[in-house]
């Protein structure tokens, strides 16, 4: 982390100075304007609201029906790809040191000579799959720490808390605030009550029975299981041995349960099949409460007892799978002449359900998708049309969630148990087969605007195009820290262009390396050079860094190139964090573990939401200067 950029400042550093003339204070007039309007403060409004807070220039309204902060209840599962996210927003330390991680996942059915038996264990997440584990948090935390992002921002942005969208009309020909919003007042003493409020863009975030989603004629299409399940938050006595494991258990003739240790090391979640519905049959017409979800789970735990002391928080849901057309505004036959001014995140625009813990997490991804996007446009930086790569990027990667949704929770929910062919019972083969989906680390973007094509994929195949960064150890040159080499990433809208060096490469000039950074920070035809505007600094829209073969004892800080050891800020410091080495330890090289061309190196080019987005020689500038120019405004 780096602060006193600009001069001292005491306190703490993830509190940033306030822009004043951005800042909308608790108890102000709504504004007649806004750049954009969030509605809903779930976790796919928070994340993209998180980001928003950072850019003073960018004024932006976040609306919740609720009077107030979740304090419990709905999603707790947070997956590797998540957490890594997390760390771009600087509080993955946090997430790791109170939620619960998830290390092993086992599965209990009928044995032999008892009415339950543990039938196989696996381990929750592969080994070299992520830096990151699997943990369980309740939702509202990571609200708080979205919260704490927004109001530490220099936009100390906080949600408009009491209001609702009603409806919004769009007027495609006007060019600034096209969006007009009803909102609805929900305080008490003001029910009823609209207000209007402008917007550049709206992003729905506000549910699956939408009002967004409805007011630009979308819908969700899908299906139901026609199936009642129960979810409690509880506190209990049980002798049930993996009672802080998660764990599958399927009884004989009582379905199934599962069982999600909780952080604190008390609680515990419980999801617990109860009654199949009807087909024109609705969960609440069956009038089930707490209770009945607490009768089922203890038939289910036989011969172990279930003694529940407290119920934190519970549910009961049918499954259903369902996912709307278009994630935009913009009709297909309108794409070429207009641009999206409305989009959909979250529950919004896909619902399933909760067994594979990938709700919270892909919703969160979608707006990570738009944020920087958002920011792009705002500032300036790109045109409007890059925001159609939104809908479709998400789009698809929400229709295989969907699918992955239903077929995955008629795995868990089978009558009966296939026989087991490879020592494991079917559920826990298809919980072993999917696990790279659970961790979020399937999506991967095709090929086009923002992804590049795999000419070039040789040369380090560990980092698969349009998918995430596998970020792996490297030593950080100037202090010899070990680090990550993904955790220099933060959630700020910039790219990362990562420069691996040849073998025999030591930055000095001459060498491939230095060549390269000469010709990023001074050549017209550079990225670096056309999309960076007068007055920026010199990484505000691509951050270029390098990482050596050599062992960082060998190497001198010195002898870097200019690109990489920056003058910033106001007087002028030098920015010692740009340079990196492989570590020393067979298993930790970073050009082992991904594979990368030791003879060649290459360049690769990561999006601000930490998807690759190429792989190229470093010496092929022209496509490094084409993929850039796609979608960026040249500004110098």
């Amino acid at each position: 982390m780096q602060f006193h950029r600009d001069g001292f400042q005491p306190g703490d550093p993830d509190i940033f100075p306030a822009a004043a003339d951005a800042v909308r204070r608790p108890g102000d007039p709504l504004p007649p304007t806004v750049d954009v309007l969030i509605a809903g403060s779930g976790p796919a409004g928070l994340c993209l609201a998180a980001q928003l807070a950072g850019v003073p220039q960018i004024r932006t309204m976040l609306v919740e029906p609720k009077l107030g902060p979740m304090e419990k209840g709905q999603a707790d599962g947070i997956s590797v790809r998540s957490m890594e996210m997390f760390q771009a927003f600087g509080f993955a330390h946090k997430i790791l040191r109170e939620s619960v991680w998830i290390n092993e996942t086992t599965f209990w059915a009928p044995g032999a000579a008892s009415p339950l038996d543990r039938v196989a264990r696996v381990q929750d997440v592969p080994d070299n799959t992520s830096e990151m584990p699997h943990v369980l948090l309740n939702q509202a935390r990571v609200h708080d720490m979205f919260l704490d992002v927004m109001r530490n921002a220099p936009t100390r942005l906080v949600p408009d808390y009491g209001l609702k969208v009603a409806g919004l009309s769009v007027d495609p020909a006007a060019t600034a605030y096209p969006v007009t919003v009803t909102l609805e007042h929900t305080a008490p003493g003001q029910e009823g009550r609209t207000s209007t409020v402008r917007a550049n863009y709206v992003i729905g975030c506000d549910g699956a029975r939408s009002n967004v989603r409805a007011s630009i004629g979308g819908a969700l299409h899908g299906d139901a299981a026609h199936q009642a399940w129960g979810v409690m938050d509880l506190l209990a006595v049980t002798d049930f041995p993996d009672w802080r494991m998660k764990s599958f258990v399927r009884s004989k003739d009582e379905g199934i349960l599962m069982v999600l240790p909780r952080e604190g090391g008390y609680l515990v979640r419980l999801y617990v099949e109860l009654d199949n519905l009807g087909e024109d049959e609705r969960v609440a017409e069956r009038g089930m409460g707490a209770e009945d979800i607490i009768a089922k789970a203890q038939r289910i735990f036989q011969p172990f007892r279930l003694d529940v002391k407290e119920v934190v928080w519970w549910s009961i849901y049918e499954i259903g799978h369902r996912l709307t057309d278009k994630f935009d505004d913009v009709p297909a036959d309108q794409i070429a002449t207009r641009t999206p001014r409305v989009m959909l995140a979250g529950d919004a625009c896909h619902t399933h359900s909760p067994k594979a813990g990938q709700g919270m997490n892909v919703s969160m991804g979608d707006t990570f998708n738009l944020g920087w996007k958002l920011i792009a446009v705002l500032t300036g930086r790109a045109d409007a049309a890059l925001l159609h790569s939104y809908s479709g990027e998400r789009q698809a990667a929400a229709k295989g969630l969907v699918e992955f949704d239903h077929k995955w929770a008629r795995v868990v929910g089978a009558r009966a148990e296939d026989a087991a062919t490879d020592g494991l019972p079917r559920v826990a083969r298809e919980f072993v087969n999917n696990l790279p989906f659970t961790c979020g680390l399937t999506i991967q973007y095709p090929a086009g605007l923002l992804t590049g094509e795999g000419t070039h994929q040789a040369l380090a195949p560990g980092f698969d195009l349009g998918k995430r960064f596998h970020s792996a150890s490297v030593i950080r040159l100037a202090d010899a820290k070990p680090m990550q080499l993904g955790h220099c990433g933060a959630a700020d809208a910039r790219f990362r262009l990562f420069l691996f060096a040849p073998s025999g490469d030591t930055g000095a000039t001459g060498g491939a390396v230095a060549r390269l950074c000469d010709w990023l920070q001074n050549d017209p035809e550079s990225p670096v050079v056309r999309h960076t505007a007068p007055g920026e600094d010199l990484d505000a829209v691509v951050d270029v860094r390098a990482v050596f073969q050599q062992h960082f004892r060998s190497m001198d800080f010195n002898a870097m190139p200019a690109l990489l050891r920056p003058p910033v800020g106001r007087y002028g410091l030098c920015d010692y964090e740009k340079v990196f080495c492989a570590d020393a330890k067979d298993f930790d090289d970073i050009f082992e573990a991904r594979g990368i061309d030791r003879a060649q190196g290459c360049l690769v080019v990561v999006r601000p939401d930490q998807y690759v987005a190429q792989v190229l020689p470093l010496t092929e500038r022209a496509a490094l200067t084409r993929y850039f120019g796609g979608f960026l405004r040249v500004r110098r």
